[in-house]
């Protein structure tokens, strides 16, 4: 059995009902998933090298805004240099990572995990519409992720204006009825050897359990893992 951990919890999104959605989807395609809102301690568990993929589905940050104060003591992260090695080190093994929605905004005193997840939030000008319908279109379906797979409409955030890393090719959009045009979010590609897929959806369990992003869920994740081009394409 494939082996993943699940680094977790944070403010506004029902992470402990979705993380439950996201094990099983996971584990239907032989996937069995760890769950964490402890980061350190469970970073600390890539150390034996038993955890194949790494997945970050938190909102995890230092929370230095005021607005926070409260919520700080209970959720606010901080990585320390230890923290960061063993992301490196799983990264430098060539195991993979799987960075969802707000994944992007986690670990903000780290520059490096912008690099590695392929985009970074910038507070007062990243944003998102009210919760609520949206768009996802497949920008191409030549990848195995996105392979066969049709345009969906389905209530979730819309993530746009993000800090990109330079070079990122898209592998969907997403648009709400309010914005101008559609954003980037879900990518596909190697760091330090190891594959990275960040998709920027994800905010509860009703979007995890969507039939089509179940799917993309799916193949990301076995891509991430390197799995055959054949399994992939069965999800």
């Amino acid at each position: 059995m494939t082996r993943n951990l699940i680094l977790t919890g944070g403010v506004f999104h029902p992470f402990e009902d979705a993380c439950e959605s996201l094990t099983h989807t996971l584990l239907e395609v032989g996937i069995e998933s760890d769950v964490t809102t402890d980061i350190s301690s469970g970073l600390s568990w890539l150390d034996d090298g038993g955890y194949d993929l790494l997945t970050v589905y938190a909102l995890r940050w230092p929370m230095e805004q005021e607005r926070f104060a409260n919520d700080r003591a209970r959720w606010a992260v901080t990585l320390s240099a230890q923290d960061q090695a063993r992301i490196n080190a799983h990264l430098s093994a060539g195991r993979g990572v799987l960075a969802l929605h707000t994944a992007a905004i986690s670990f903000s005193d780290w520059p490096r995990w912008r690099d590695i997840v392929g985009a970074g939030w910038i507070w007062g000008t990243s944003n998102h519409p009210p919760h609520g319908p949206v768009d996802v279109r497949m920008t191409t379906r030549e990848h195995p992720i996105t392979q066969g797979l049709e345009a969906f409409n389905f209530p979730e955030e819309a993530y746009a204006r993000m800090d990109l890393v330079p070079g990122i090719q898209a592998l969907a959009t997403v648009q709400a009825p309010s914005q101008e045009e559609p954003s980037p979010c879900l990518w596909a590609r190697e760091v330090d050897g190891a594959r990275v897929v960040y998709n920027a959806l994800g905010h509860d369990s009703a979007s995890l359990n969507h039939p089509t992003h179940k799917r993309l869920l799916q193949r990301a994740a076995l891509w991430a893992i390197r799995g055959s081009d054949q399994d992939i394409a069965a999800c």
